[in-house]
């Protein structure tokens, strides 16, 4: 899916280059007082005020020359720091969206299965019942309804389809691909740049805006890494990177959704035209046959 995510990325880079120093000048702050109060003091913001004190006391305080070459250096520091949280926010996207391949992600893959099987077992014997007594006209078959719809959207939580990937996102991305193909048999990674270009601009900036919305949210986990690391010089930085990194969780599983409802949507609202374009005969809504037959002429033989 990787090939899907960047053809969404348009000028992504130049976006969030619009937003560097400033979280990383904020991170070198926190980085100073953090060394200066330590584990001891921790909570003592008297001494920090003390210590700025004497850093605004000292003679070279006021050199305009050393004030500019420390200014240049936290600038400088600053745009490193974020260059690095970005460097590893593109890596937890691609460990969100990694195939299972070695032994701990192939763990956490059939724990997902063994969790969606169950699951959907529970929902299935619930939609059973839910009919049963539908068709026998019992009292409790609007309850049974509701647990069955209950049972449905837990089901879904987990994965939309049997789980492929060791993690939510990945297989959300997968299940996608595989939602398209069960009901069109569209290979939607063939077919997605070509509908790219028949989409409205609006389209386009909607679903760019949700890739966007993804890669900040890695990023913002990535942030939480960084804050937790400072926790070896003053411990409060833990809960402040714990809470980045679940913002940024949260905010993640939020712009998977979207992303992937508004790829799927493109599908269903543009196969049509695709298949007019290509030459391909769709009088009505597009069918298995027409999407097999798009599949077809975007795959050339391969």
């Amino acid at each position: 899916m990787s090939t899907f995510l960047d053809t969404l990325g348009g000028k992504l880079a130049e976006r969030l280059g619009t937003l560097l120093v400033l979280p990383g000048l904020l991170y070198l702050a926190v980085l100073a007082s953090a060394a200066v109060l330590g584990q001891d003091h921790w909570y003592d913001i008297g001494h920090l005020r003390s210590f700025l004190d004497d850093v605004a006391g000292a003679p070279s305080a006021d050199s305009p020359g050393a004030v500019a070459l420390v200014a240049a250096g936290m600038l400088a520091g600053a745009f490193g720091v974020d260059l690095a949280a970005r460097a590893l926010g593109v890596g937890m996207e691609r460990l969100w969206l990694a195939e299972a391949k070695g032994p701990l992600t192939r763990r956490l893959l059939a724990r997902r299965r063994a969790r969606w099987a169950m699951a959907d077992a529970a929902f299935r014997t619930a939609l059973v019942a839910a009919g049963r007594a539908r068709v026998a006209e019992q009292r409790d078959a609007t309850a049974l309804a509701r647990r069955a719809t209950r049972l449905n959207a837990a089901r879904n939580g987990i994965a939309l389809t049997e789980p492929s990937r060791p993690f939510w996102a990945g297989d959300r991305l997968a299940a996608l691909e595989q939602r398209v193909w069960d009901t069109y048999r569209l290979d939607l990674v063939s077919a997605w740049p070509r509908l790219w270009l028949l989409v409205a601009d609006g389209t386009r900036l909607e679903l760019q805006t949700a890739r966007w919305s993804l890669a900040a949210a890695t990023r913002l986990q990535a942030w939480g890494v960084g804050y937790a690391m400072l926790a070896t010089l003053w411990w409060p930085a833990a809960v402040v990177g714990a809470l980045l990194f679940a913002l940024g969780t949260h905010k993640g599983r939020g712009a998977v959704t979207v992303l992937t409802e508004l790829a799927e949507s493109t599908v269903d609202l543009h196969l049509r035209t695709l298949a007019t374009e290509l030459g391909i005969d769709c009088p009505g809504p597009p069918t298995p046959e027409v999407g097999e037959a798009v599949t077809r002429v975007l795959r050339k033989g391969t």
